[in-house]
């Protein structure tokens, strides 16, 4: 499928209009040499109409006049998309070039992460400096900032779905990278808790897009997962981090362990800078504008230059979405409440190990911070099991073994064993953390919970990816934004809960509802498939599909039925048409 049948909306070859050619050498055209001709046809269907959603439905009622006058602004529009083996288009690029765009986007990750954990090895220094001692003011850097991620990718995963990736990252990062600096300055409290908010909602930007970015590149299914698999790892890695290096680093003062995470920043906007766009309705909006310089033709059109950009769309249609999958889908709903129970668990560690390895091991705000590390560990050893995993896949599918074929085969399984992995650390970390057990005891918990934290993301978040493809950054904002509200929320409730219960009991009670929760992987598994043929989204991407092969069918060459050779020459044709009826973006 192309990238453009992945970025607009349905279409097929129209049966009428006047043909104009454009290729390498008409006169009219100064397309450049070599350059790969672009095919321009007719999108017929209107994917609001197809989705049948109601804010859409509700939206293009309130601006019907709207249309009429963009009716009788023009009637003939050229729709361009990509040729099936155009260089220009993501899934085309060479392997190093992919690479890159995946190196930049983790460690943007790794910035963003790391970030969040920052504050947790710093809170008696900032405690002493800012004469905080309530613990529920102390847990609010952290928390803060996860609040912060909970309303920025309701912004900018459907935001880089219509302005592209490239610049709402670099927007994002530039503000991320601000108000960094202005928690390493901050005057007083409630200046720090500010700047840790902004912080947290300008970093909840690569959390939501780097799922779309490996969807822009990456067709195929396993190459995207080994992507969204180094993705996951990221995120598991950078709160790993945080602490240790705060921990140690705040001796000397507490604002250093806010310079340090601005000094990782400054190191990562070269290569962000030079990344390049990855949005193919973005690079064809691009190639438009050349064209209609070039050959002075006005209307050539992009796909997203149809789309609807004024103010209403975005906040009734465009920033909606997120949370209308959350509510209409089962699939992100349940995958959402799984990983946000995990986020949440993984930060009540950021207050329950100084309980534990502070007021029971004795150790200082250092020591504590590389408690986490067995954590990282686990997560290292996930990827080697979803390397293995891959590795079976892969012979399977090779042999065409009847469950290889299943969608929720693919990823799930991965799920399935994250599940008691994570119940395991839980109890073992609980029942070991006492006196007369050595502290490495309770520190090798992280391992089990490291494999089980990882794995459960991978598997979940990469069938979220699978499923609903060029919907991806939309699911990853409602799996961002939901993580982080539970993972805003939770801390608070750990020291109350660890003090009560004891460290055991309260260990046991996250465990007991992390088994509960085992179950959803497996429900996935024998009901998805039916799951997935009621949605709305995916019923969507399924009809695409189907009208790409059909297409494909009709042209075996891969050619428009209008494409011709020309004195040896290939050329590429663009039919005029009537512009109502264009399509809008979902």
């Amino acid at each position: 499928m192309s990238e453009f049948e992945k970025s607009a909306s349905n279409e097929r070859p129209a049966s009428g209009g006047d043909t104009i050619l454009f290729g390498e050498e008409d006169d009219n055209s100064n397309i450049e040499r070599g350059q790969k001709p672009t095919r321009i046809k007719l999108n017929e269907k209107d994917i609001d109409a197809q989705l049948g959603l109601e804010k859409e439905d509700e939206f293009k009622r309130a601006s019907s006049s709207d249309r009429s006058v963009q009716s009788t602004r023009s009637t003939s529009r050229r729709i361009i998309s990509f040729e099936e083996n155009d260089p220009e288009q993501p899934n085309n690029w060479n392997q190093k070039k992919k690479a890159y765009v995946v190196f930049v986007s983790i460690a943007i990750v790794i910035n963003s992460t790391m970030s969040s954990s920052l504050a947790a090895g710093a809170t008696r220094p900032l405690s002493n400096y800012f004469h905080v001692t309530d613990q529920e003011q102390l847990v609010l850097p952290t928390s803060i900032f996860l609040a912060g991620y909970t309303f920025g990718p309701l912004i900018f995963g459907p935001l880089s779905e219509s302005f592209g990736r490239k610049w709402t990252m670099i927007s994002a990062f530039f503000l991320f990278t601000v108000f960094s600096m202005g928690s390493a300055v901050a005057p007083n409290w409630s200046a720090m808790i500010v700047f840790r908010l902004f912080v947290g909602i300008f970093g909840a930007c690569p959390i939501a897009v780097v799922g779309g970015i490996c969807a822009d590149i990456y067709h195929n299914p396993e190459s995207r997962g080994r992507a969204m698999a180094l993705f996951m790892a990221a995120t598991t890695f950078g709160p790993v981090l945080g602490p240790g290096i705060s921990g140690f680093i705040s001796v000397v003062t507490w604002r250093w362990a806010f310079w340090i995470g601005v000094i990782v920043a400054g190191l990562a906007w070269p290569f962000l800078l030079s990344m390049p766009e990855t949005y193919a309705p973005i690079i064809l909006k691009r190639r438009a504008q050349k064209l209609r310089k070039e050959t002075g033709d006005n209307s050539i059109v992009a796909p997203i230059e149809l789309e609807k950009t004024d103010i209403g769309h975005i906040v009734t249609v465009v920033l909606t979405r997120p949370i209308r999958m959350f509510c209409f889908e089962p699939l992100v709903l349940c995958s959402c409440i799984y990983t946000a129970y995990a986020y949440g668990i993984f930060y009540v560690f950021f207050q329950a190990y100084p309980i534990i390895y502070i007021g029971i091991y004795g150790f200082n705000a250092g020591e504590e911070g590389l408690a986490f590390l067995p954590i990282g560990v686990g997560a290292v050893i996930a990827a080697g099991i979803y390397l293995c995993w891959d590795s079976i896949l892969r012979r399977a599918q090779a042999r065409d073994t009847p469950w290889s074929r299943s969608e929720e085969m693919r990823r799930l399984p991965l799920a399935c064993i994250a599940g008691p992995f994570f119940v395991l650390s839980l109890f073992w970390a609980g029942w070991t953390a006492r006196d007369s057990v050595p502290w490495i005891v309770p520190t090798l918990a992280g391992i089990p919970f490291g494999i089980g934290y990882l794995c459960l993301f991978m598997a979940l978040l990469n069938y979220l990816v699978d499923a609903y493809e060029i919907f991806a950054a939309s699911a990853m904002a409602a799996s961002s934004t939901s993580r982080s509200i539970f993972g805003t929320v939770l801390p608070f409730a750990a020291r109350p809960m660890y003090e009560r219960l004891g460290v055991p009991w309260a260990c046991s009670l996250l465990g007991f509802l992390s088994l509960a929760m085992c179950a959803i992987p497996f429900v996935f598994i024998k009901y998805g498939t039916n799951l997935r043929a009621k949605s709305k989204f995916c019923q969507y991407l399924a009809q695409r599909k189907r009208e790409e092969a059909a297409r494909r069918e009709r042209e075996p060459d891969g050619r428009m039925p209008e494409d011709v050779e020309a004195g040896g020459r290939r050329t590429s044709s663009l039919k005029a048409h009537d512009n109502e009826g264009m399509a809008k973006k979902n």
